[in-house]
């Protein structure tokens, strides 16, 4: 018994090995013309496209020339390759080109089913694609859109941009009109995708898809919330319709005032003055790191207790002394500093009208000035009137 085993092992060891096929070998050799819909119907008066390929499966490329027989009186067929006019095509081993057959039928061509035949010939392949083409005077046009991205961030600041491509699957080319159905309130505009041109309608050929901008702007005074738009594109009797989102997350909202409501004080000149003041955050999210700053005449010194707070909370508010000190030698009336409050993403101002007064002993001093000049001046008179 191992004899056997061990003769049957030594004759397996001397079978050569059978050469094994290559792993990336396609299982399909050839070139191939081949299009995903070989029967289309068209509306006579309009131009259609039927979309084809030129396929090399493991073969050297080839030069083929193309050609389109079975074309009725009066009708152009034109074979197309990027967009322009093409009489040959190349396709690269394992690769495949793109092309068009551009079909412009005349308006009183008769009714019925025509097969045209697309060629392709080289030195070594003959290649043919039979296509159907049925006339119809009712052709329904069909749309499709679709956002790349259908719901994005940000606060009621934020301009929101949603990238919308649209599609014409109809048979002949198309001018689409855009719109947009928001929440009250709301601003929406279309407009190029690399470009700030505003748009209400773009053409789209026929099977080819373009990509448009939707700008959304929401009102500043927009809650926390979702909220949704519907994009619609519509052609002649047909419609599109895609849904999109707009996340709002809270946003501080900081307002400054006197207490009462009050935006004025009363300051002396040269002394120092308390003007209480409420910060109140009427926003839908906590304000946070709020610093107050002043901007003051010239000679001001302004200084806040506390000149920072960590948060209020949304609906919440907070009382602040100001500390202001006018000049000593400012002169009575009302002046306008600007006091600042600012915190993460958002900041605002207020002027505050302070009548500030001169100081009491100043006027008793300009007092006994003015009547020590009286006397000088009534005793000179006495003394230089008697001679």
């Amino acid at each position: 018994m191992r004899f056997a085993a061990f003769f049957s092992l030594c004759l397996l060891a001397l079978v050569p090995a059978l050469p094994a096929q290559a792993a990336d070998e396609p299982p399909v050799k050839g070139m191939f013309l081949l299009t995903d819909y070989p029967a289309v119907t068209v509306r006579p008066g309009t131009a259609s496209t039927v979309s084809v390929r030129l396929q090399n499966s493991a073969l050297p490329p080839e030069r083929m020339a193309l050609s389109v027989s079975g074309v009725p009186s009066g009708w152009t067929a034109t074979i197309l390759g990027g967009g322009q006019p093409v009489a040959a095509a190349m396709a690269g081993t394992n690769n495949s080109v793109a092309l068009q057959i551009r079909l412009d039928v005349p308006a009183n061509a008769a009714m019925g089913t025509q097969t045209l035949t697309l060629a392709a010939n080289g030195d070594t392949n003959k290649l043919s694609l039979p296509i159907a083409v049925t006339l119809a005077k009712d052709l329904p046009a069909k749309l499709t859109i679709e956002p790349e991205l259908p719901s994005l961030r940000g606060t009621s600041k934020s301009n929101f941009e949603f990238q919308i491509k649209v599609k014409n699957d109809s048979g002949r080319n198309l001018v689409i009109s855009l719109g947009a159905q928001a929440p009250q309130n709301y601003e929406t505009s279309f407009t190029e995708q690399y470009g700030s041109q505003e748009l209400s309608s773009l053409p789209v050929e026929a099977g080819q898809t373009k990509t448009v901008k939707l700008k959304v702007k929401p009102p500043s005074t927009v809650g926390a919330g979702r909220y949704p738009v519907t994009v619609r594109a519509s052609a002649e009797d047909t419609t599109a319709d895609a849904n999109v989102a707009l996340e709002i997350v809270g946003q501080p909202r900081l307002t400054l005032t006197g207490r009462d409501g009050l935006l004025s004080g009363r300051a002396e000149a040269g002394r120092e003055t308390s003007i209480p003041i409420i910060v109140t955050n009427t926003g839908t999210a906590a304000a946070d790191e709020i610093e107050l700053t002043s901007s003051a005449p010239s000679g001001w010194k302004v200084k806040f207790e506390p000149d920072k707070v960590d948060r209020i909370a949304p609906g919440a508010n907070k009382e602040i002394q100001a500390l202001v000190t006018p000049p000593e030698k400012a002169i009575a009336g009302d002046y306008a500093p600007t006091f600042n409050v600012t915190a993460r993403g958002e900041n605002t101002s207020t002027q505050f009208r302070i009548a500030v007064a001169t100081s009491t002993m100043w006027g008793i001093v300009g007092a006994g000035i003015i009547a020590i000049a009286l006397l000088i001046m009534v005793g000179a008179v006495a003394r230089f009137g008697r001679r």
